[in-house]
């Protein structure tokens, strides 16, 4: 996290602490994953140990004893005319400190927030990528859980009248403004909720996800709305530590099927290469159960790659094997180029699925996000 921190500071300091967006900017400073999730953290903070119970809706709100959170939402949408758009809207808050010092200044805080926007536009083989950060004081960036609300400046996830969720973010190059629909309850990843991520006790976050819910609304591009609808993916984690320092990052698949199924995997990465034995994931069956994946439940192999113009190389399709439920897909990113160059660099992006469940055809959407790649 030190190298997080060191980057924040200089921008907030030239800054005078406010926010900024960058578009498609490739001089964001980068930072080293296993730093900003590692296990070195201040003791003063909450650590991820046992099983808790999750209550809903309070937990969509913040937690912030932990010092990560994040809310992290994902979709595959079309518009009127079938063009194919895919995005992505997280807003991570990092707590700095495990306290805030007295202070009379109503500016003084322990927490910042950073939000990334990234919109895939398929038939254009474009990819957007915006980020925004700011301190949570005087209202520039903030969490609440009554009624639930995150921002950073005028972007935010929010739920906005009973069950559904509102989402809005702009920025001069393109944006959001999406009304979603959870189709399902939240699904506790992990045991119980607790998700495991090395074998060092308190490396691990609290885990939940809603895996389907409906989305409509517009994504701007330019000057040009188009009205979109299809299916979309929330992630909620809070932690403290989760990486051990050999691991140097993950490969994670969020994939809605045809047939009503859907199927989370994260397969974490030592820095020797080999998987760890604590990746994970969650297989939801077409009825809404909800069944735990572990390392040697799923079984993935890389079939090709794609070279990053500004150096490293990711994983650029995959074939993808769950023999306790006879899947057997193939994923394949819808553009090439989803990179994003943000305070931390990563891959994130829309993919398409094809292949088998058992003796039937299956296809399907989803993101898969890969980090640790490139620094």
């Amino acid at each position: 996290m030190a190298r997080l921190i060191q980057s924040l500071v200089v921008l907030f300091a030239a800054l005078g602490c406010g926010g900024s967006s960058l578009a498609d900017d490739n001089n964001a400073p980068p930072s080293q994953l296993a730093s900003l999730l590692g296990s070195d953290a201040d003791a003063g903070f909450t650590r991820a140990l046992t099983p808790r119970t999750f209550v809903f809706p309070a937990d969509h709100g913040p937690h912030p004893d932990f010092r990560n959170e994040w809310w992290y939402i994902t979709g595959n949408l079309d518009d009127a005319d079938d063009r194919r758009f895919g995005f992505e809207l997280t807003i991570f808050r990092f707590a700095l400190t495990p306290t805030v010092p007295a202070s009379p200044s109503a500016w003084r805080t322990n927490q910042v927030y950073v939000a990334h926007l990234a919109v895939t536009d398929a038939a254009g083989e474009r990819f957007l990528v915006a980020q925004r950060y700011s301190r949570g004081a005087v209202k520039l960036a903030g969490a609440v859980a009554d009624p639930f609300r995150v921002w950073v400046d005028d972007w935010e996830i929010a739920q906005s009248s009973g069950e559904e969720w509102r989402l809005r973010a702009n920025d001069e190059a393109f944006g959001i403004d999406l009304e979603l629909t959870p189709m399902r309850p939240p699904i506790l990843n992990g045991a119980a909720g607790l998700s495991q991520k090395s074998a060092e006790p308190g490396n691990a976050s609290y885990y939940y996800s809603i895996t389907r819910m409906s989305a409509d609304g517009k994504i701007r591009i330019g000057d040009r709305d188009h009205r979109v609808s299809g299916l979309s993916w929330l992630d909620r984690e809070w932690s403290t530590s989760a990486l051990a320092l050999d691991q140097v990052g993950w490969d994670w698949f969020a994939l809605q099927l045809s047939d009503g199924s859907d199927l989370m995997f994260y397969q974490l990465r030592k820095t020797d290469g080999t998987q760890d034995a604590s990746s994970s994931g969650t297989w939801v069956s077409r009825d809404g159960v909800a069944s735990q994946l572990r390392a040697d439940d799923v079984e993935i192999r890389v079939t090709d790659t794609w070279a990053s113009p500004e150096g490293g190389e990711y994983p650029s399709r995959w074939t993808l094997r769950v023999p306790r439920f006879d899947l057997d897909v193939t994923v394949t990113p819808v553009i090439a180029n989803q990179e994003l160059f943000t305070t931390v660099r990563y891959w994130e992006g829309a993919v398409n699925v094809t292949g088998a469940s058992g003796t039937a055809p299956i296809s399907g959407r989803g993101y898969v996000e890969l980090t640790g790649y490139a620094d």
